[in-house]
């Protein structure tokens, strides 16, 4: 590996190799063994499906957010159900959705690894929806 690559971005890279589903499990291994070698940390990724923790959290996001195109959540939904979860064929309720948002802005201002600036935001972000 070069040095004059970012580590970062090169771990980046190795992460995406990793978790997506039209890599070979050679090429997968490939990849973690050189993220291993470079000490960056991975999480845990289901070898049937080759997807991590934040890949299943993120298909379950798309499935409840109002702005994803009707054939990107279809797509959220195969992938999930290939990976051996339920999904329900209604939409998350848009009350419930706010409630989350919500109790993620404020869990956000008592994390103290969010920064000052993002707490700031969140703070606005509630006064806005008088949950502050």
């Amino acid at each position: 590996m070069s040095t004059d690559k970012n580590p970062t971005r090169v771990a980046a890279g190795l992460k995406s190799t990793i978790a997506r589903e039209d890599v070979s499990d050679a090429a997968k291994l490939s990849a973690q063994e050189r993220l291993d070698h470079m000490g960056a940390t991975t999480q845990e990724v289901d070898q049937s499906t080759g997807l991590n923790s934040h890949a299943i959290g993120g298909y379950k996001a798309t499935l409840s957010n109002e702005a994803t195109s009707d054939q990107a959540k279809a797509h959220a939904r195969e992938i999930l159900e290939a990976a051996g979860y339920t999904v329900s064929g209604e939409p998350t309720n848009t009350d419930e959705h706010q409630v989350r948002v919500l109790a993620g802005y404020k869990a956000a201002l008592h994390n103290p690894r969010v920064s000052e600036a993002a707490k700031e935001h969140a703070r606005e972000y509630l006064k806005e929806h008088n949950a502050l």
